[in-house]
C-alpha cells in the first residue's frame, strides 16, 4: 500500500530548505537545495515510517491532495515574516507486518 504526505520546504534564513511533515510529528529534516530536500523528506518519512511499524504503531492515513491549501494558509498565518513556504506531497510504499 501507498501513503501519501503533505510535506511543507520552508526557506531557511541561512540557506536551504527546513522540511517537516504536519502528518508525521516530529519529521524535521533539512536540504541545502530543494532537490536535496525532497530526498531528504523522503527518507525520513520511510525511516519514520519504519519505526511506527517496528513499534507496531499505526501508520497515519495518507493526506488527502486538498489538505495541502489549508497547509499553505495556516503556514503563511504563523509565519512572523513573509516567506512563501514550497508545499508537496511525497509517497512511499508501505509494508506492514503480519
Amino acid at each position: 500500500m501507498n501513503r501519501t504526505y503533505t510535506f511543507v520546504f520552508d526557506p531557511d534564513p541561512d540557506g536551504g530548505y527546513v522540511v517537516t511533515c504536519p502528518a508525521l510529528p516530529g519529521l524535521v529534516t533539512h536540504g541545502d537545495t530543494i532537490e536535496k530536500a525532497r530526498e531528504m523528506a523522503r527518507d525520513a518519512m520511510e525511516g519514520y515510517i519504519a519505526v511506527l511499524i517496528e513499534d507496531g504503531d499505526e501508520v497515519p492515513e495518507s493526506d488527502p491532495p486538498e489538505l495541502a491549501p489549508r497547509y499553505d494558509r495556516l503556514a503563511q498565518a504563523l509565519r512572523e515574516e513573509p516567506a512563501v513556504p514550497i508545499l508537496e506531497q511525497l509517497s512511499t510504499g508501505v509494508v506492514e507486518n503480519a
